[in-house]
């Protein structure tokens, strides 16, 4: 279940007059804006406000051919009918934000003027889409120095900056924000509560995430802001709706606390899976198997004639893993260096341990350079492209290969993808029958002699649920899974036959708990 959809869902019906039924008893909201336009008129008069602050006041009003108009205060009327965004009920009105609250007329205050103990709100207090403030924080405490707005408590504050994130609340005592965050108070006693509603809604959004100007911090302008049309009930009904909010939004919470509830069990359960049939106990051996000894000396043997032939360089990072006499593990790399070797967990009978670049060809990709680079544009996978479990191909980059580089540089069906930055050894099978080229964030793995593939990407999963992927990777602010590490991970290799039985048991397990997990949610 989509909680934040369903959030929306909500607010949507609100807006619209579909949360709660109409009164008809209820004053209509057109004698609301009556009054408000004359309480406008009387602060004109008692110098509250100045004439040029209601001369772009407008009516929006519906005419007897059934389309929405707007009169001017010059009494020019204008036809508006494509910016209505739905049908009213019966009661409620358009009107524009700019005519019922001073949008965008705040004052700063110097932070001269600002007391230690006052409360300071910045955008990163509050959290996007639910309206909840998370932290107070004081002016000491900020050690902030810039000039403020300041609000009352009950005021509505709303982050014109970055307004997609959807950062709205209700002042809940005084204090000062960020001038990135306007305070607004309404005319006529508009309820502010219900004012949140409306500029937390899909309808609003839609119109400020069409309007908003600067592309890496986009904000919404005070004339766009004036300018947003309002569906308007009356005041009664307006409280009636955020009162129902109120009592529907908890829910919002323990839905989605029972969705975190159940994602923890499906991680949990799937990790104790993976550690099943890594070890060797999720599906029984067969005595009948081919041992995996002997897939590793045809392995070799297949290397052997690769590199006799040409088609490959040997790997001075593979090596062989074998008990010693003393019952311990022992690496041999290619130049009989022996090692010492910490087995991770016993194996069963007819599997062996053994190392990636024994077992695979792995090799980074091309590294990306925009200067140094020649030759054909071709699409390539990035690290962002490899998640977990599958590949992402709703943004694939092009960069230029050298004819030479294709065959080098290319990813094949059956090559086991694994970041090398980033998420460090995310990954995922290639499964396509086309090929594709990749960066050098990725680590491809490609396998010898039919050894499958998805046995491993279960592996580093594996890896990833015990913590082992974080512990052994590179870097202090950007980690780094690099080609000596992922070479020197110690890897089970069951028989074949087992490997295929394996993940067969993992899919199977797998789907049937995603399938319990959708119905429950």
């Amino acid at each position: 279940m989509d909680t934040k959809a369903l959030r929306q869902k909500i607010l949507d019906l609100a807006i619209r007059g579909k949360l709660v039924p109409q009164d008809p008893n209820d004053e209509p909201a057109s004698v609301l804006l009556e009054r408000i336009r004359a309480e406008k008129q009387q602060m004109v008069k008692d110098g509250k406000l100045k004439a040029k602050d209601i001369k772009n006041d407008t009516v929006i009003f519906k005419g007897d051919d059934n389309l929405h108009y707007e009169q001017f205060a010059d009494g020019t009327v204008k036809c508006i009918e494509d910016e209505i965004p739905f049908e009213l009920p019966e009661g409620w009105t358009w009107a524009r934000l700019g005519v019922i609250c001073p949008y965008g007329e705040n004052k700063a205050v110097s932070a001269d003027l600002i007391d230690e103990t006052a409360w300071i709100l910045d955008l990163e207090d509050i959290e996007k889409e639910t309206g909840v403030i998370k932290k107070y924080t004081t002016k000491s405490e900020r050690n902030s120095v810039s000039n403020k707005y300041s609000f009352c408590k009950g005021q509505l504050l709303y982050s014109k900056l970055r307004p997609y994130l959807n950062k709205v609340v209700i002042a809940t005592k005084d204090g000062y924000c960020t001038t990135e965050i306007l305070p607004l108070t309404f005319y006529g006693n508009i309820y502010s509560p219900y004012m949140q509603l409306f500029i937390m809604s899909p309808t609003f959004l839609t119109y400020v995430n069409m309007i908003s100007y600067g592309v890496k911090m986009p904000r919404l302008g005070t004339n766009d802001g004036k300018n947003a049309i309002i569906a308007i009930p009356p005041i009664n009904e307006q409280k009636r709706i955020r009162d129902k909010f109120d009592i529907v939004a908890p829910l919002f919470d323990k839905i989605q606390n029972n969705l975190n509830n159940l994602n923890n069990e499906v991680t949990a359960i799937k990790s104790k899976i993976l550690d099943l049939a890594i070890r060797g106990k999720l599906v029984p051996q067969n005595p009948n198997d081919e041992p995996a000894s002997i897939l590793l000396e045809r392995i070799q043997a297949e290397k052997e004639e690769l590199i006799k032939q040409g088609k490959i360089k040997r790997d001075k990072k593979e090596s062989v893993i074998f008990k010693g006499d003393d019952n311990s593990y022992y690496r041999l790399t290619y130049d009989n260096k022996r090692y010492d070797v910490s087995a991770p967990f016993d194996l069963p009978d007819c599997w062996e341990w053994t190392t990636f670049p024994t077992v695979a060809h792995v090799e980074l990709g091309k590294t990306l350079d925009k200067v140094k680079n020649t030759g054909t544009y071709y699409p390539y996978l990035r690290s962002v492209n490899v998640q977990w479990g599958y590949v992402d191909l709703s943004d694939v980059k092009e960069m230029k290969f050298e004819p030479e580089e294709i065959e080098r540089y290319t990813i094949k069906k059956n090559d086991l993808l694994i970041c090398e930055g980033g998420d460090v050894g995310r990954c995922c099978v290639w499964n396509k029958n086309e090929s594709i080229l990749y960066q050098n964030a990725i680590h491809r793995v490609r396998f010898y002699n039919s050894i499958n593939c998805n046995f491993y990407m279960y592996f580093m999963m594996y890896l990833e649920a015990k913590g082992t992927l974080k512990r052994i990777s590179n870097g202090v602010t950007i980690k780094h899974l690099t080609n000596t590490v992922l070479s020197n991970i110690i890897i089970p290799l069951p028989p074949l036959a087992e490997q295929e039985r394996i993940v067969n048991a993992v899919e199977t397990l797998f789907a049937q708990i995603d399938k319990i997990a959708e119905q429950i949610s």
